[in-house]
């Protein structure tokens, strides 16, 4: 199913953790609507700024997928609402960057560990909010992004 030009829904439901484990990762039909939601406001659009392709390395879970990978209890993926994404050749830090520096909306995006971006958007209240992840003591731990602010 496509859900605009460059993303589908496939694409967000692949998981080889899913396929390993023999969780079934079919989104509903409220979830397909955020699903496309965030591909129009703001995939699709970041997509076009950059004019090279975006990697969904994940992006819609299941409930037990999300249990089974460590997911927050309250993860957006499981709404629909988030992707973790990568662009081939594009350090994830100069990712996370263009993102700020774009008009693009959002309600999070995050940094994680210097290797994937993490965007969301959700219908209403979106805070705008610029993350980084970081390791301390095994931890992960979430710092707001000042500077971007």
């Amino acid at each position: 199913m496509n859900l605009t030009k460059n993303f589908t829904l496939d694409e967000f439901t692949l998981s080889q953790t899913a396929v390993r484990n023999g969780i079934e990762n079919t989104p509903n039909s409220d979830v397909i609507k955020n699903i496309i939601i965030l591909c129009v406001n703001v995939l699709q659009p970041l997509r076009n700024k950059l004019g090279e392709p975006i990697v969904i390395t994940s992006g819609y879970r299941s409930e037990k997928l999300n249990r089974i990978i460590g997911g927050a209890d309250d993860s957006q993926h499981c709404k629909g609402e988030a992707a973790d994404i990568i662009v081939p050749g594009m350090q994830a830090c100069e990712l996370y960057a263009f993102i700020l520096k774009s008009s693009i909306k959002y309600d999070q995006v995050i940094l994680e560990f210097n290797s994937w971006v993490h965007i969301s958007f959700k219908q209403r209240s979106n805070r705008h909010r610029a993350l980084l992840t970081k390791r301390i003591v095994g931890k992960i731990v979430y710092e707001e992004n000042f500077e971007t602010v």
